[in-house]
């Protein structure tokens, strides 16, 4: 097993256990555009941190470039998850290792069911997370089982989206805009089946414009301005903190 190198020196919040993910020195460009300018944090496995900044700030860039999309190019940069050295690999290869991305268009697979998404994307024998476990987490999904992806409504396409992810027993669930143009009502209930995860370990990295139901539901807020670091702390600091919401997240 390789053994993932000690980055805590390098992260802008001092560890206080191992990290799960560590990101070190991470530069990530769109062409000759210089999005994420070497960044370095931790991710403790079990938590939820919200990464968040304003519109350009890199947050996209950042998830993109943590699971090892072709675009963003990530020219330096080391990106350790559970002892794995990601940097050196290509996204299918991410994702065999573990990780989860959930894009904002959530790209459900036209001309398939609920069901047949699930299956498609699910390991076989499932470790952790059968195709029932997955409707008792999402019991929606489950009346709706024999309807076409598609043609769900967006919470719940989100909500097969997440789900589908899950199915592939991953160990980390990147959230691309999660709550992005649903009803309160449905960003209740996608928030409630983020906690219950959480409640079962996931560790979970949230890109979230809504920055205060994000930071209600995170325990760590990592905040971007323009493609560096500007505060990795407590998401509680940042709800009660007016001047660094105003600065970095105008709110």
């Amino acid at each position: 097993m390789t053994v993932k190198p000690d980055f805590s020196k390098h992260a802008n919040q001092a560890a206080t256990a191992p990290a799960f993910l560590s990101v070190w020195d991470m530069h990530s460009y769109y062409g000759e555009s210089y999005i994420v300018q070497g960044i370095s944090f931790n991710v403790h496995e079990g938590e939820i941190v919200a990464l968040l900044g304003r519109n350009g700030a890199g947050k996209t860039t950042t998830l993109r470039s943590i699971a090892r999309l072709d675009n963003p190019q990530v020219n330096h940069g080391e990106i350790w998850l559970d002892h794995q050295p990601l940097h050196n690999m290509k996204s299918y290869e991410a994702a065999v290792a573990g990780l989860g991305l959930v894009p904002e268009d959530r790209r459900i697979i036209p001309g398939l069911t609920v069901e047949e998404n699930l299956k498609l994307a699910q390991i076989q024998p499932p470790i952790g997370w059968s195709i029932q476990r997955l409707y008792e987490l999402f019991p929606r999904l489950g009346e709706r089982r024999n309807q076409e992806g598609v043609t769900l409504s967006g919470g719940e396409q989100q909500m097969l989206s997440i789900a589908r992810a899950l199915a592939r027993d991953i160990k980390l669930l990147l959230l691309d805009e999660p709550y992005e143009g649903l009803a309160p009502v449905i960003v209740d209930e996608i928030e409630k089946t983020l906690r219950l995860i959480k409640e079962q370990g996931m560790t979970t990295i949230l890109v979230e414009q809504n920055a205060v139901r994000a930071l209600q539901l995170a325990d760590r807020a990592i905040i971007l301005d323009t493609g560096t670091i500007a505060f990795d702390g407590s998401a509680a600091e940042v709800l009660e903190n007016e001047s660094l919401r105003a600065e970095y997240l105008a709110i």
